[in-house]
């Protein structure tokens, strides 16, 4: 959601991306291929790896006609002759596990976090008319705008299954420090934080190759939310130690190949930036709440760009994911107002309110 910032020193090995249909060959075994998203970031990146006698699928894309359609144009294509025997899935969003159980369906085993696939089994089952009480309670207090709030109740919500396959049950759980072979390499499984829980990288031992998903992305920076699930979640904290953690293993000369945007080297770089990015957006919204605000009134020091109705919810999201950091840090109280909404405020050196506000 928020800018990444400068990218000098990033490069970009492979500007071309592949076209509708197509591959690109990042390295011997290791193929790129990319699916359109109906949404602002309008593609997600899968990659396929060769294991000899079949595919290996890291994401899938969302369920929709389109996507099976190029899928099946790849299947009768530039992945012909072999079968997807595994499908990896980095995480539970929908346009990385959208497909996972139609490949199930044609005998593919997926391979996922279990947090990742409880998550995305729960959401399929869970299909809803009109938003949750808890959901339509959340926005409220986290001080939607009340037109806003007054349409989303009154329209049908986004469902997982709008846009991922049913899961069966079955699954192959991948654990944080465990190795296993693809494409004729052995991977390090890395677990990310804050974006989506227990998100899978994978660290090659034989090459430079990164599969980053979306904990590892350049030029732009994933969501970091809250919702009415984990209301008092503090993702920032996750996500902040995550890129600390990824620190002591990234080298310059790492090929990253994000879940989205293009393949990089300069990790080193890039995981300072996303270090500095949340560290800055924290320093602007602590100086933003020397008055009482909303989430809602939070958006213009966090994102420094006007927000439209089409992302309103993710700024919404995140701004009550930044303002519980500072609460959870101390620098933040949080409290109900006259309406019940609430209100942040910052606090000084010594705990108390830095200005008194109304």
């Amino acid at each position: 959601m928020m800018d990444g910032g400068e990218m000098g020193g990033l490069r970009y090995p492979f500007e071309v991306v592949p076209e509708e249909g197509t591959v690109t060959e990042i390295a011997p075994g290791v193929l790129w291929a990319r699916l359109p998203l109906p949404m602002a970031l309008d593609h997600v990146n899968v990659y396929i790896l060769d294991d000899g006698d079949g595919w290996t699928v890291f994401d899938t894309g969302l369920d929709t006609r389109r996507t099976r359609g190029i899928w099946a144009k790849l299947l009768s294509g530039p992945l012909r002759g072999k079968r997807v025997r595994r499908v990896i899935a980095s995480h539970h969003h929908p346009d990385h596990i959208g497909l996972a159980g139609w490949f199930q369906a044609d005998g593919a085993e997926l391979w996922a976090s279990r947090t990742a696939w409880l998550f995305a089994r729960m959401l399929v089952l869970d299909e809803q008319d009109r938003p949750a009480p808890e959901t339509a309670e959340f926005w409220r207090k986290s001080g939607m705008d009340p037109e806003i709030l007054e349409r989303r109740l009154q329209e049908r919500p986004f469902n997982f299954c709008d846009r991922v396959a049913p899961l069966p049950l079955g699954f192959r759980q991948l654990r944080e420090g465990h190795v296993f072979r693809a494409a004729g390499r052995d991977w390090d499984i890395r677990l990310g934080q804050g974006h989506a829980p227990d998100q899978i990288t994978l660290w090659s031992r034989d090459c430079n190759l990164v599969l980053g998903a979306d904990q590892l992305l350049p030029s732009i920076s994933p969501n970091l939310g809250v919702y009415a699930t984990e209301p008092e979640a503090d993702p920032v904290a996750d996500w902040l130690q995550s890129c600390e953690a990824f620190q002591k293993v990234a080298r310059e000369d790492h090929l990253v190949l994000p879940g989205h945007k293009l393949p990089f080297t300069g990790l080193p770089l890039r995981l300072s930036q996303k270090i500095e990015n949340h560290h800055g957006a924290l320093r602007r919204l602590h100086a933003h709440l020397a008055m009482p605000r909303k989430a809602s009134d939070c958006f213009a020091p966090l994102f420094k760009r006007q927000i439209s109705e089409d992302v309103y919810g993710l700024a919404l999201v995140e701004a009550v994911a930044h303002l519980n950091h500072l609460v959870a840090t101390g620098r933040v109280r949080r409290y109900a107002g006259e309406d019940g909404v609430w209100l942040w405020q910052a606090l000084g050196e010594t705990g108390q309110v830095a200005v008194q506000g109304g």
